[in-house]
């Protein structure tokens, strides 16, 4: 059975419950340590706010298929082990989305305050524009 929720406000409470949320700086310590970020929003918000450098592109509606990896249409990167952390524009959607990847078994969490909160943290962000199901390049900087 199902739980019934009194309003959207009760539905994301519950769902923040059981994730570990994620400041920005916190995220990128993750991403060092071996965590990947997906980017779960549409191409028009990436387009208009850029993108975490390393991130997966995977839209929302395709997410629980693309990460669990015995789904039958897992991406590669979907390893059995591998920790993903949620990221949407502002941070509410991307714990709803969270919420169902550890349902799942899938070891998830979000970031507070999504992409905006990335950016005003001072951390990097590209153009956007990478494709569905794709990983945004990293940057790559050279000493002279």
């Amino acid at each position: 059975m199902s739980a019934t929720f009194g309003s959207v406000d009760d539905l994301l409470d519950a769902a923040r419950s059981g994730i570990t949320r994620l400041a920005p700086h916190e995220a990128a310590d993750r991403v060092r340590s071996g965590a990947l970020i997906v980017d779960i929003r549409p191409a028009w918000q990436r387009e208009t706010d850029g993108e975490i450098p390393g991130s997966v592109i995977v839209e929302r509606n395709h997410l629980e298929w693309r990460l669990h990896p015995s789904s039958g249409a897992s991406l590669p990167l979907a390893t059995p082990r591998q920790e993903w952390i949620v990221v949407c524009t502002e941070g509410y959607t991307s714990s709803l989305a969270a919420s169902s990847l550890v349902s799942l078994g899938l070891p998830a969490s979000d970031i507070v305050g999504g992409i905006h909160a990335w950016r005003a943290a001072g951390l990097p962000v590209v153009a956007g524009g990478t494709g569905v199901e794709q990983q945004v390049a990293e940057i790559v900087t050279s000493s002279l």
